[in-house]
């Protein structure tokens, strides 16, 4: 079995496929896929493991991206997720949820272009974008015909 096939496997468990559907899709056998469950406590009917999953996850004992149980440590802030890698996955399918200070979003003006665009926490930005920046900082020879 392949790492590939083991996160399939996981994935579909997690959302309630039983072990027959799961080797189907993934080319491996009933048996080899319930037994990779049952090493991975994913074991019981389909249903019932991704709601114990969601209950997990509103209890904070579970990754809210990948479900994987999480150590709490003691007199330390709760952890929400299992890895660094969930973490910033998570966020970054989840834009909308970062709350951002409307003080802290400038309007600005492009040094290069002239553009408005709008920095958030830093208004001594001089450029809308890297492009501009290494336009105006490098292709600087060009434009003056040097």
């Amino acid at each position: 079995m392949t790492d590939s096939q083991a996160a399939q496997i996981k994935e579909l468990r997690k959302k309630g496929v039983g072990y027959k559907a799961i080797g189907s899709i993934v080319g491996l056998s009933r048996d080899i896929v319930r037994n990779f469950c049952k090493a991975h406590n994913l074991v019981g009917y389909a249903s019932v493991i991704s709601k114990n999953i969601q209950e997990d996850i509103e209890q904070g004992k579970a990754c809210l991206l990948c479900g994987e149980p999480i150590t709490q440590k003691f007199g330390v802030r709760p952890r929400k997720f299992c890895s660094d890698k969930c973490r910033r996955d998570w966020w970054k399918a989840h834009p909308e949820l970062i709350k951002k200070k409307e003080t802290s979003m400038y309007t600005l003006t492009c040094k290069r272009c002239g553009n408005e665009f709008i920095s958030y926490g830093n208004k001594k930005r001089k450029y809308c974008s890297h492009n501009c920046y290494i336009k105006d900082r490098f292709w600087e020879d060009e434009r003056n015909g040097i």
